[in-house]
């Protein structure tokens, strides 16, 4: 049975799709699925809630919320690693920071070097510069 992996980044981050890609001639079952709504699907619910006078409370308990943070959630549970790409917000770094308190290996292949030091990305099981090197450790590690 194949791994699981699950992409983490940034709703306007496509490039997520030719890794997925990549991941699944190597071998792996990989899950993109959340980007489907496209880049602004954060910003139209924010709106939707505003035009609602739902405060940020009330818009983050709202149906549609919850609704997308289960459906994200379940995948992550499911899947048996996950991948972050950077650049990537704070929900990304939420579910890898998830996923990785759930035992599960978590990696982040950076578009770069950071500008600024952070130490807490030792939280995560190995980071990469490039997707070739990314790609071989997954299958060294965890490849059937």
């Amino acid at each position: 049975m194949n791994k699981s992996i699950y992409i983490i980044g940034a709703l306007k981050n496509w490039d997520i799709i030719p890794l997925a890609i990549d991941l699944e001639t190597a071998g792996f079952e990989v899950f993109t699925d959340w980007i489907t709504p496209g880049p602004e699907a954060d910003t139209y619910l924010l709106k939707y809630a505003k035009m609602r006078g739902w405060s940020y409370k009330q818009a983050l308990n709202s149906y549609a919320a919850s609704h997308v943070f289960e459906f994200d959630k379940s995948h992550i549970d499911r899947c048996d690693i996950a991948v972050m790409v950077m650049p990537a917000g704070k929900s990304g770094h939420l579910e890898l920071g998830y996923a990785r308190g759930c035992g599960k290996p978590g990696y982040i292949l950076f578009d770069q070097e950071p500008e600024r030091f952070d130490v807490m990305y030792k939280f995560a099981t190995d980071i990469f510069f490039h997707q070739v090197d990314l790609i071989h450790e997954l299958r060294e590690k965890h490849g059937s």
